[in-house]
């Protein structure tokens, strides 16, 4: 689905470039890099190894 949003923005970046829009252009490369870097997050986080914590146990109580 992110690929999707990207590709769209894509497209639109272009169309405003052809129609001189010059704050939409602006604002669409402020969303690309926003988007850009969510994925480099996800893809990050997907390669993290996971950590066992294990199982906690009840401390011996002191009397």
């Amino acid at each position: 689905m992110v690929v999707e949003i990207e590709k769209d923005l894509i497209l639109r970046r272009k169309r405003a470039e052809e129609e001189q829009w010059v704050g939409e252009i602006d604002g669409i490369d402020m969303i690309l890099t926003f988007v850009r870097t969510k994925q480099a997050d996800a893809a990050r986080l997907a390669q993290r190894s996971r950590v066992a914590l294990g199982i906690p146990t009840s401390r011996p109580q002191r009397n």
